[in-house]
């Protein structure tokens, strides 16, 4: 089981994130590409980042959105979906490329993400963009109990997904995200965290707000960098993590 982050969401004078100090302890960095985050400069430091300590770089694509953070829903043709979806990709690529390093799987942020989970026109158009710019790169999704389900529509287009969970953020009855407009869909302290990390690593499972223990297969577990508990966090995971290998 791998972890991963979001990285690389500072922007101009505006910094997000302690993306040096977590690093260390990552598998994979989900790097902003412009859009709901990030900016050049940026990027060419993450990526510089993620190469030094020998982190897979991942793109983080998201809607249009630095002012929302690429958390409001944007409603787009699917043309122009993929179009922002691929520009974002190319971007990040062009960066890595430079660097001598590759891109080695796509993430999407925040609402896009959230939308494709709920609708299988908007994953089928990320799909099928991905296709077309590089089958060879996984997807990265949420982790759900009816995760074959969306493998099944994911091999019609020839990509892997690698499913993942998360730590810092509370589950519904149906196995997903609570919404972040809900009260406690985020954990706020590291013994929370921690709990929920445990039971994901060692029992394959998380327990809903309501208490039900739903099952859940997860090849990564998620930070979000810009949490307070990034760092904390990070560190846990990677010493449970060895541990667990040993």
């Amino acid at each position: 089981m791998k972890i991963n982050c979001d990285m690389g969401e500072s922007f101009g004078l505006w910094v997000l994130g302690e993306d040096a100090v977590v690093m260390p302890a990552l598998d994979m960095a989900n790097i902003a590409c412009g859009m709901h985050a990030s900016d050049p400069s940026v990027m060419m430091k993450t990526v510089a980042l993620a190469k030094a300590n020998d982190v897979m770089v991942g793109a983080h694509p998201g809607y249009n959105d630095l002012q929302g953070f690429g958390r409001r829903d944007i409603v787009m043709s699917a043309a122009d979906l993929a179009a922002l979806f691929i520009y974002q990709l190319g971007a990040l690529q062009g960066i890595c490329q430079s660097q001598n390093t590759r891109l080695s799987y796509v993430k999407p942020h925040g609402a896009l993400y959230n939308a494709m989970m709920k609708d299988d026109a908007i994953l089928e158009t990320l799909l099928d963009a991905l296709q077309r710019y590089d089958v060879t790169l996984p997807l990265v999704i949420m982790a759900v109990p009816d995760h074959a389900r969306y493998q099944t529509l994911a091999d019609k287009f020839g990509i892997t997904l690698w499913f993942e969970a998360f730590v810092d953020r509370a589950y519904d009855e149906e196995g997903r995200l609570v919404p972040r407009n809900v009260p406690n869909s985020s954990h706020h302290t590291n013994e929370a965290i921690q709990r929920q990390a445990d039971q994901l690593i060692d029992q394959g499972s998380v327990t809903t707000l309501t208490g039900k223990k739903i099952r859940i297969h997860a090849d990564t577990l998620c930070i979000h960098g810009d949490g307070p508990f990034a760092v904390p966090t990070a560190a846990y995971l990677r010493n449970k993590l060895q541990k667990k290998a040993e």
